[in-house]
């Protein structure tokens, strides 16, 4: 049997990573969902420049930002006395770079099929802002919230050019399941390596087989 405790680290992540997004996805989402503002084509390409770039882009620069000499890099080091990089604090900062269209783009989509009326109607009864999100968009937004939550936790579970890059390799605090795939690989243990693979796979399968069930029920419920 292959060490578990990849996966339990990447379990881990995945959930950390997952509260983050959601936490800061919420408001960047209903933000892009109802703002005329001319820069949000821009916000849109910044969020979505994950979708594109090759993850070692993505770490190069990560890696940049966290080195101990750069402004960020420094004030962690100042606040924790350990460095941003090859650690599990930085996994999750780069996870939620990494994932953050995953958790954006179903919230705005989901959030602009709500449309206006709702919010407007909340007004009229004298909701505040907060209100009328907190009890009419975001209850009517269940659906879209719960598919942005499993593909992001699902996409973080399956990271693997972009933690390489920023954690490394270290057992017990960068070693994720990706990770040690790949170790394995390298090492030829096919054994551990299929397993670890096989249970990826049918996770990942899973995930997405839930994720369609659900938009396809509410369809049906709508239609």
């Amino acid at each position: 049997m292959p060490d578990l405790g990849p996966v339990f680290l990447s379990l881990h992540l995945a959930a950390v990573t997952t509260a983050i997004l959601l936490v800061i996805g919420v408001p960047l989402a209903y933000w892009l969902a109802t703002t005329q503002a001319r820069v949000k084509p821009v916000v849109e390409a910044v969020t979505a420049l994950p979708l594109v770039l090759p993850p070692t882009v993505i770490g190069f620069y990560l890696l940049i930002l966290m080195n101990p000499s750069a402004p960020l890099g420094a004030a962690w080091v100042s606040l924790t006395g350990g460095t941003l990089s090859f650690s599990f604090s930085g996994l999750v900062f780069a996870s939620a770079i990494y994932s953050l269209p995953f958790m954006v783009q179903p919230l705005q989509s989901a959030f602009e099929a709500v449309g206006r009326g709702p919010m407007e109607a909340a007004a009229t009864l004298r909701a505040s802002r907060l209100d009328a999100i907190r009890n009419v968009l975001l209850p009517q937004s269940a659906r879209g919230i719960l598919t942005a939550c499993v593909l992001t936790f699902a996409h973080t579970i399956g990271e693997f050019g972009v933690v390489l890059m920023v954690g490394g390799n270290i057992p017990e605090r960068t070693r994720v399941i990706s990770i040690a795939i790949y170790e394995h690989v390298e090492s030829v243990e096919y054994a551990e390596a299929h397993i670890l693979s096989a249970g990826l796979l049918v996770f990942s399968f899973v995930t997405l087989v839930g994720v369609y069930a659900l938009n396809r029920s509410y369809r049906l419920r709508v239609s």
